[in-house]
């Protein structure tokens, strides 16, 4: 059976206790559910957007939102229809996890991985090759040399490999793994195999995330691994490619510590944006529960009421460490209003003013 080489570094041990301090705040935040609404609509955006990017997707990050509410873009029509297969995607990986919930024990299956290729190439590749192992050899090559920078194993061991994988990921021994361990590395197993045609980078991204979910690590479908990957693209595929290309006698040997480092530090950087993001608007239910209705505020209003809760008090010689790019009047008229609806109270004189929580 497969079994997977790394060693758990610090790096990684540190940025494991990032995901779960982040996952904490954002499972336990009082949203409204406007807000978790909102949130989740942005990560299916961004994730749609960047994974196809990721793969030479032209349409920009606007034009994709278009696509995605059924409006008309003047565009490539394989591009549409990449962004049309990902959100496709993404609504399969949501049936599974509706169906079988979140943190119980799952049966992974080939024809799970076989349908989530099947929506993700719809309509993109010729009859007969979507939603099955490749039978022929394909090599990866730099899109701008045109060199061959990875061969993956022959079409023949491919479903060899992929029982392997698959057993592994349905045994006892992985249930002992972290989740974000585990989702990154099947993310790079199916890139590794690349066990299709075409669409091996959108599979293996949507299999961690499917994981991800199914292990209890769906944090709200808030996130989207896919932004920071995309952000180094570069840096993305040259980290999953010193790893298939280390040259060992046996897949065993493949030592995956890179890779995981790589992978959990994005969970993490995504996980830690969200929760902050989170922390500043849970201020609205606080204040729904003050005001006893909703009242939305803007930004730098939520991160005033956020720094409020924090520090217990505001004076103005904070507002350079909250507001770095605005000026003294745009905090004051952030706080009027605030005062205004009696959310704050100021003290002292004008030089010495202390802001405090009504």
């Amino acid at each position: 059976m497969f079994v997977p080489k790394y060693t758990i570094t610090n790096k990684t041990l540190k940025n494991i206790g990032v995901i779960d301090a982040s996952r904490e705040v954002i499972l336990n935040a009082p949203l409204i559910p406007a807000w978790e609404a909102k949130f989740r609509r942005e990560a299916l955006e961004r994730t749609v957007h960047h994974g196809t990017h990721l793969e030479g997707n032209q349409l920009s990050f606007e034009q994709a939102q278009e696509v995605l509410d059924g409006r008309t873009v003047t565009a490539r029509e394989r591009d549409i229809q990449e962004v049309i297969n990902l959100r496709n995607v993404l609504k399969f990986i949501d049936s599974i996890f509706d169906k079988i919930g979140s943190g119980k024990s799952y049966i992974l299956t080939l024809d799970t991985i076989f349908e989530i290729h099947r929506i993700t190439m719809e309509k993109l590749l010729g009859e007969g090759q979507t939603g099955k192992v490749r039978g022929r050899q394909v090599v990866i090559r730099n899109t701008q040399t045109g060199q061959i920078t990875y061969t993956p194993p022959p079409a023949v061991e491919v479903p060899f490999l992929m029982e392997d994988l698959i057993n592994w990921v349905n045994s006892e021994s992985s249930s002992d793994f972290h989740p974000v361990i585990k989702a990154a590395i099947i993310h790079y197993e199916v890139a590794r195999i690349h066990p299709f045609v075409d669409g091996n980078g959108r599979v293996a991204r949507a299999l961690a995330t499917l994981i991800l979910f199914l292990e209890g690590y769906d944090i709200k479908k808030f996130f989207s691994l896919e932004e920071y990957f995309d952000a180094d693209q570069m840096n993305y595929y040259l980290t999953l490619q010193a790893i298939s290309n280390q040259l060992v006698l046996d897949n065993h040997e493949r030592d995956l510590t890179p890779w995981l480092d790589y992978f959990v530090e994005g969970v993490a950087i995504e996980l830690n944006r969200i929760k902050e993001r989170v922390r500043r608007i849970s201020v609205d239910s606080r204040v729904k529960d003050k005001l006893g209705s909703q009242l939305t505020l803007n930004e730098r209003q939520m991160m005033i009421m956020e720094y409020l809760h924090r520090n217990k008090e505001m004076r103005n010689k904070d507002f350079r460490k909250i507001f770095p790019d605005h000026s003294d009047d745009t905090v004051l008229r952030e706080i009027r209003f605030l005062k205004q609806k009696g959310l704050v109270k100021k003290t002292g004189g004008t030089k010495n003013a202390v802001y405090v929580l009504r």
